[in-house]
């Protein structure tokens, strides 16, 4: 072997012995790597996708015990989470509980007692409550600014930030993109879709699509793409739907589904709540039909986080803003066996379908029967994201976590209502607490109480105040100490109904 040859051998050996250390070497940054990647996923802050339904009742949904409106989506997402059994709204009408969610407050802390366009004391004289024996509580008519928003505070940590749908939580320099939000599909001050629910929308924070095109289907599709291309980042999408609010609307085809349905509905349709006529059936086809649009409009979103393989870090929450309509504007569907509905303080009005899917943590099919409400949400997602708690903007919510994680109790807390306004359903202004069993409602018109065991009578049908004086005079300090706590305020007399009541 020449000393060329020998120079050729040795050569070839130090490039195999360079080319194993070297794929030894690569091999060993790619477990690296693979482990650092595995590592960072699983420490990866959870995205949210927050699905906040307007005027859909307790009883609305397939997992809550209609046998009549279809349901699938929801349901299957209440089969693979927890779903709550005692959840309320902070109040009976929308915008009050839409703040609550943002802000983590109570209403009554924020003066944001009522939906925003509301009558304001001063624009009584032409109303139809004009003649009532109240004017009803001044209150603001957007959420303030100061407030740091859900919405802000995970932002600032990093997530991207995305709202679609109805907000009616003020206008100009208060839309959601004053509020946290990066981006709006159709967030405005309106409380119900300008041009209904078919293109042409007429919503100046939505673009039109072709005529025709169906407004729940187009939210979903726009939440769609903005989780497609966020999703290699934490996100919080916040789908809000305009459905079920009035105007009443479907398509033709879900109308004659449910139409041909009502003929195998029976039951009384009709009873009285006040002197409102209260529905007791619920067999209205049109609204059976936005009812499962929206259920198929959450079944788009849904879909795309298992498409994408998000689905395993996802929160999901579903909720509604107050109870279902049943005693005005077409009566559209029953709570039963809850009393009333939207615009009351009796259970029909608050009492809301609450899902929350954690995957890997809240076990699939459970279902928490602790009483809870929508300033819950604040510290709740902040505590799954890893963000600091801010317990000077969510100062009426307690965190979920030890709920969903089974591991823990909420200790005793009485929750609260204060609705110092004339409801467009029927309902008076007044005030409410729960503690355990046990719920007290305060009428502002004549200073009566109203005490019942919701263990017992979830219906609120036996008034219970003349057998139970302790746990009236209770339960009304206990009221009375948090409306002082929160600077609440209250309806004046009318002077005007005053003075007819002399003549």
């Amino acid at each position: 072997m020449t000393m060329h040859d020998r120079f050729d051998v040795e050569k070839a050996h130090s490039r195999r012995n360079f080319l194993r250390c070297a794929g030894l070497g690569i091999a060993t940054i790619a477990a690296h790597r693979s482990v650092s990647s595995v590592l960072a996923e699983v420490n990866k802050p959870p995205n949210f996708v927050f699905i906040l339904a307007d005027d859909l009742g307790w009883k609305d949904l397939g997992c809550y015990g209609s046998s009549f409106y279809e349901t699938p989506n929801i349901d299957a997402l209440a089969a693979n989470g927890m779903r709550f059994t005692n959840a309320y709204a902070a109040c009976p009408v929308c915008s009050p509980t839409r703040a609550s969610i943002m802000t983590g407050k109570y209403p009554a802390r924020m003066v944001t007692t009522d939906w925003f366009g509301a009558p304001q004391p001063d624009r009584i004289a032409h109303h139809r409550t004009k003649d009532k024996p109240l004017l009803p509580a001044a209150y603001n008519e957007q959420v303030a600014l100061e407030e740091v928003t859900v919405a802000e505070a995970l932002r600032e940590s990093g997530y991207r930030t995305y709202f679609a749908g109805k907000w009616h939580m003020g206008g100009e320099g208060f839309l959601p993109e004053d509020q946290g939000f990066e981006i709006n599909k159709g967030g405005h001050h309106r409380g119900s879709p300008p041009g209904g629910y078919f293109a042409p929308y007429k919503n100046p924070k939505l673009e039109d699509g072709p005529e025709g095109e169906h407004l729940p289907e187009r939210l979903a599709q726009e939440t769609v793409n903005f989780i497609e291309e966020n999703q290699d980042e934490p996100f919080l999408a916040y789908l809000s739907f305009y459905s079920v609010h009035t105007p009443l609307q479907t398509t033709p085809e879900l109308e004659r589904k449910y139409a041909e349905k009502t003929k195998d509905a029976a039951g009384p349709r009709w009873g009285e709540e006040g002197d409102r006529k209260l529905r007791l059936l619920q067999d209205h086809a049109v609204y059976s039909g936005m009812v499962e649009a929206m259920d198929t409009a959450v079944g788009t979103v849904i879909d795309t986080l298992s498409r994408l393989s998000l689905d395993d870090n996802t929160v999901v929450i579903f909720m509604s803003d107050n109870g279902g309509l049943s005693t005005s504007e077409g009566h559209p569907t029953s709570n039963l066996p809850l009393r009333a509905g939207k615009g009351w303080l009796y259970e029909g009005g608050i009492r809301e379908p609450m899902i929350i899917q954690w995957p890997g943590v809240a076990e699939p099919g459970s279902v928490c029967n602790d009483a809870v409400t929508s300033t819950d949400f604040y510290p709740t997602m902040l505590e799954m994201a890893g963000v600091p708690e801010r317990p000077s903007q969510h100062m009426d919510g307690v965190s979920l976590v030890p709920l969903l994680k089974q591991d823990g109790a909420l200790s005793d807390r009485p929750l609260f209502w204060h609705y110092p306004h004339y409801g467009n359903q029927g309902g008076s202004p007044g005030a409410a607490v729960r503690l355990n069993d046990w719920k007290l409602i305060e009428f502002f018109e004549d200073s009566r109480v109203e005490l019942y065991n919701l263990r017992s009578d979830i219906g609120e049908q036996d008034n219970l105040a003349s057998k139970h004086p302790e746990t009236v005079r209770a339960l009304t300090e206990l009221l009375h100490a948090w409306q002082e706590e929160v600077e609440a305020r209250f309806p004046t007399p009318n002077p005007v109904s005053a003075e007819r009541a002399t003549k």
